[in-house]
């Protein structure tokens, strides 16, 4: 049977504008970034999609070397539009990266002109596109100027490849620079994607200012920290986590749970029953309470985790009492 997605799903989430610009966001955005690998039971990430979408999740963010192995969640991405989405593209923001590894030799990494077109391409034939709506770098690049890295990105929107430009990992100064080259170029920035979570705070050292000032969306990564930020690991590490898997590039391992970690965990489950919300609704509340932020990416195991993050993303009011008693316990 044709996928039929639900007729209310744009009442059931919240959209913010991504800066100045005219594209709005789902306060949610679905990331493929380690539940869509080749492993991964087929099924299972064709009704996540299903979910998100009938949820209104329109934002589906990928790259290259999501996976595992790298390329492997475009492809399967590719086989899901292919077969449920081709119908809904207009409706949909399609995003992919480039500025890992991807094959060898000098012309498979980092942000050279090179490397990005060559990666670009690779991703639309593996998701069968025409053009992603987003296109990043996904990190800075110490050896190749940034005038090449940006004028590469301001080339695919000129060529058609890809509609808005990102940036992903860029620190305050080096986000500035890039944001700088791109406006002279006639091809804003419309958004930078860092990580950010309770734990992980290092953007409110100067980049949300840029950000601010220089009125460009934010979308955060791992803002659950990659699941600790959930009742997941309150009592040991189950065997399907992202731990318990062992999984490489980037996922979290066993040795950053530590004793420390799930103490503060606890602590601050408490503030979210509190609250009436389960941990990972308040870590996501958390996110969204900094209007700068447009949305948040949410790694997804299960379809059922959809609909219960957007109840979160539902109550982003915060007491002073609780924020102040949010950050004490981080600061144990």
């Amino acid at each position: 049977m044709d996928y039929q997605p639900d007729k209310d799903r744009y009442k059931k989430i919240n959209y913010r504008r991504c800066g100045n610009s005219g594209i709005k966001l789902p306060v949610l955005s679905l990331g493929l970034w380690h539940n869509f690998g080749a492993a991964d039971d087929y099924e299972n990430c064709r009704s996540i999609l299903h979910a998100a979408f009938d949820n209104g999740i329109t934002h589906f963010d990928l790259a290259n070397n999501y996976g595992p192995p790298p390329g492997a969640a475009e492809i399967k991405f590719g086989k899901i539009f292919q077969q449920d989405f081709r119908s809904f593209r207009d409706e949909l923001i399609i995003s992919s990266k480039a500025g890992y590894q991807m094959w060898d030799g000098p012309y498979g990494d980092w942000g050279s002109k090179k490397y990005l077109f060559s990666s670009l391409d690779q991703s639309l034939k593996r998701m069968g596109l025409d053009y992603v709506d987003i296109f990043y770098h996904h990190r800075p690049d110490p050896e190749t100027p940034l005038e090449e890295t940006m004028s590469a990105l301001d080339l695919v929107v000129r060529q058609g490849k890809a509609l808005y430009i990102g940036i992903s990992n860029y620190k305050p100064a080096e986000a500035k620079k890039a944001i700088d080259l791109l406006h002279q170029l006639g091809t804003p920035c419309l958004l930078i994607q860092p990580r950010y979570n309770m734990f992980d705070r290092w953007i409110e050292d100067g980049l949300l200012d840029v950000i601010g000032k220089e009125k460009i969306g934010c979308i955060t990564f791992s803002s659950l920290a990659q699941g600790l930020l959930t009742n997941k690991y309150l009592n040991g590490i189950p065997a399907d986590s992202r731990a318990g898997r062992h999984l490489k590039n980037g996922a979290i391992t066993e040795s950053q749970i530590t004793e420390d970690k799930v103490k503060k965990v606890k602590e601050l489950n408490k503030v979210a029953a509190g609250r009436n919300q389960s941990l990972a609704q308040m870590a996501l509340a958390w996110v969204l309470k900094d209007e700068r932020i447009t949305s948040i990416i949410l790694g997804a195991s299960k379809p059922t985790q959809i609909a219960d993050s957007i109840k979160g993303a539902g109550n982003i009011h915060f007491s002073k009492e609780e924020l102040d008693k949010i950050d004490s316990i981080l600061q144990q």
